[in-house]
Formats: structure tokens, sequence, C-alpha cells
């Protein structure tokens, strides 16, 4: 099965997929992880991005396309998989029909205030990058990683600026994928709100009916 999830930064995307893909058997592909794996090996992916991704902007089509149809042609993904993070925009979303065609599109909907919270309070593992939240799931030991004891850090793009900037720019050039996939008949949407595992039963649902 080929999946696509949207919605605004601080949704849950991440989470949900991670728990779909061990059901489904399939891959879950972060477009935001392999642009901050290619950031942190300092390739040359990695240097052109690093600044946009900082301040909350959109990595530019053509990069992301070249790097997402590279993930594809792996064989885990041949089966299929859940992208995360792409398509962003209608020339992603056309890109990748080219490529190949998903079946359905989740769209995980999720008001702004409630994505600012779950941002603003977002802590990642400097070594293993396990993520962590203050107040909703914090570490045992305040500021560090519970698997390998590496401090954690705040995200750029999870300062308070830079999550205004990613939810204006997730408002003007992705929420318009929903229209674009809701007239193709692919588009199911699933309140984002709630526990992990509520929103992965609404999703199971959705996905059954």
């Amino acid at each position: 099965m080929k999946l696509i999830f949207l919605g605004p930064p601080g949704a849950g995307k991440g989470t949900i997929a991670d728990l779909a893909m061990q059901e489904l058997g399939i891959p879950h592909i972060s477009t935001g992880d392999l642009f901050r794996a290619a950031v942190k090996n300092g390739t040359a992916l990695g240097l052109k991005v690093k600044d946009i991704m900082a301040s909350g902007g959109l990595v530019p089509d053509d990069l992301t396309i070249a790097l997402v149809a590279e993930r594809l042609a792996e064989g885990d993904a041949k089966k299929g998989w859940i992208l995360d993070g792409f398509p962003r925009t209608i020339p992603q979303a056309e890109a990748l029909e080219k490529m190949t065609a998903a079946d359905k599109v989740v769209n995980f909907e999720v008001a702004d205030d409630i994505v600012v919270g779950r941002l603003s309070g977002r802590r990642m593992c400097k070594t293993c990058g396990k993520i962590y939240h203050e107040k909703n799931m914090p570490p045992k030991v305040a500021g560090i990683c519970d698997v390998d004891g590496s401090p954690l850090y705040t995200r750029d793009d999870d300062k308070e600026g830079a999550i205004k900037v990613r939810l204006d720019t997730y408002r003007k050039q992705t929420a318009p994928l929903i229209d674009w996939y809701g007239k193709k008949g692919k588009l199911l949407t699933i309140d984002g709100v709630g526990a992990p595992a509520a929103v992965l039963q609404r999703f199971q649902a959705a996905l059954k009916k």
C-alpha cells in the first residue's frame, strides 16, 4: 500500500506513520529525516538546505523531488510506503504521480494552537534522534535521553518564530493539496488530536472504509 500523510507540522504524522508501518510492513519515509541526515552528514544537498530548514522555509521542489525519487528506488519501498512531508506542493504531487501513484492520502487535522504547543515543547536526542516532549512525553531525567544518556536539544525549526513561518508556509503551499487529492477521490481526513493510540485507531478505521 502506498500512502501519503498530510497535515501541519506537529500534527503527529511521524508518530502515526511509525506505528502504522509496523502493522503494514512498509517503510515510513520522512523527507524531514532525509534532509536532517544530509545536513548532519555535511553532504552537498545538506549544505544547500541547512539555512532554509533552520528558518522554517520549504526546500526547493527540484532538490526534494530528487531526494524522494532516490529513496523510493530502494528495495524496501517496492511493496509500498508511507510518505511523510512529501509532497508539500502541487508541482511535487504531479512529479510523484509521474513516478508512482499513491493509493490513499491521509490528512491529519490539528488546530494551530495545539501545533505550537506540541512543537515548542519538543526535544530531540543529539545522538540517536529519539523525540521527547517536555509535558506530554518527558524523559526520565530532564534534558537527558533515556536511550543513550545524550543531551536533548530544541531543533531550530521548533523555535516559536520558525513554527509560525512553518504554519504560514503550510497554509499557503501545502493545504491546496487537500483539495487536489480530494478531487481525485483519494483523500481521508482524520482528527489528529489526542493520544497516538486513539489517532491510530481513527486512521485504521478510515483505511478500512
